[in-house]
C-alpha cells in the first residue's frame, strides 16, 4: 500500500474525491452518508443537523458543523484545535522534529525555507494533530491570534496515517500545505494544515479554498489581520489530514499528561503559559 501511493496519481485521485463530494445524488448521497456514519461510528447526536436529509452533497456531511454547546472550551491557555488523534508531541530541538518513532524532519524544510518562521521556532514546541475520516473536520484557533502570514506549498499528497507517517521519509515537508502564522499574547505561534491523499481541499475562512491550488511554486502572502478569538473556526479539510501546531517554548509548555496516540477533542487543554 505504501509503494503504490509512490507511483498512484495523487493530485488526479484527490481534484476527482473534491468534484465527487460535492456532486447532489439525492438518494444515492443520502445512503452514502448512513453507510460512513456506520462504519466510523460518527457521533450525529452532537451534530447541529443530525437529519442526514439536510446535506445535499456528502462534503456538506463531511464538514458538518456542531452543537454550540458540543465542545466545550478548557480554562488552559491554548486549546486543541481539533478533534484528533496526537501523533507526536514535544519539543523542536535544533531544527529537528520528531515524525514517528526513528524517524525524524527538518523545521526547515516543513517550513519551506521561509527563514523568518524558522528562527521563530528553532527552539520551540511542536504537535501534529492527526485528523482520522470520523472526526470533526473544521479546525479553530487554540489561542486568540492575529494573522500576519499564510503560505501555500505545493507538494505530494501521501496518506498522513500513523502507518505511513512510520515508513515515508520527511512526510509532512513532502505533502502540500498551507502554513498560517499568527501573533498571539504568549508569542508566534504557526498552523501547518497539511494535505493528504484524497483531502479535496484546504481551506481558510479569510482566504477560502486555498488548496488544491494551480500554483506551481512556493507563494506567501501577508495580512495585517483578522484577529481570530481563541475557539474561532479558521478552517477546515474535506477528508481526514494533519495539522501541525508550533509553539514559542519560552512561553507556552505542553500539558505534562498530554502523550503520543492520545485522543484530544476540539477544546480540551493543551498547553499552558508560562508564568
Amino acid at each position: 500500500m505504501i509503494l503504490l501511493q509512490y507511483i498512484i496519481p495523487q493530485h488526479l485521485l484527490s481534484r476527482l474525491v473534491l468534484k465527487f463530494t460535492r456532486l447532489k445524488l439525492g438518494a444515492f448521497t443520502h445512503w452514502l452518508i448512513k453507510r460512513f456514519i456506520k462504519l466510523y461510528k460518527v457521533d450525529m447526536n452532537i451534530v447541529e443537523s443530525p437529519n442526514i436529509s439536510d446535506y445535499q452533497s456528502f462534503n456538506q456531511f463531511f464538514t458538518r458543523s456542531l452543537k454550540a454547546n458540543a465542545r466545550p472550551l478548557a480554562a488552559t491557555d491554548v486549546i486543541s484545535p481539533v478533534d484528533a488523534q496526537i501523533s507526536q508531541i514535544g519539543k523542536i530541538n535544533n531544527g529537528s522534529l520528531i515524525q514517528a518513532k526513528g524517524r525524524d524532519f527538518q523545521l526547515d524544510d516543513l517550513l519551506a525555507g521561509q527563514t523568518d518562521m524558522v528562527k521563530l521556532f528553532q527552539q520551540g514546541l511542536f504537535t501534529t494533530l492527526y485528523l482520522a475520516p470520523k472526526d470533526y473536520h473544521r479546525i479553530h484557533m487554540p489561542i486568540t491570534g492575529r494573522l500576519t502570514d499564510m503560505v501555500y506549498v505545493p507538494g505530494r499528497l501521501f496518506s498522513v496515517n500513523q502507518r505511513t507517517s512510520r515508513a515515508v521519509p520527511n512526510l509532512f515537508a513532502r505533502n502540500e500545505r498551507v502554513i498560517c502564522l499568527f501573533e498571539t499574547e504568549l508569542g508566534p505561534m504557526a498552523m501547518i494544515l497539511v494535505g493528504a491523499l484524497f483531502v479535496g481541499s484546504i481551506d481558510t475562512v479569510w482566504a477560502g479554498t486555498i488548496a488544491p491550488s494551480r500554483l506551481s511554486n512556493v507563494t506567501r502572502w501577508n495580512y495585517s489581520e483578522p484577529v481570530l478569538e481563541r475557539g474561532a473556526e479558521m478552517g477546515r479539510f474535506n477528508m481526514g489530514s494533519t495539522v501541525i501546531i508550533l509553539h514559542d517554548a519560552q512561553h507556552v509548555a505542553w500539558l505534562s499528561e498530554l502523550k503520543p496516540q492520545q485522543d484530544l477533542k476540539l477544546g480540551e487543554g493543551l498547553a499552558q503559559a508560562l508564568r
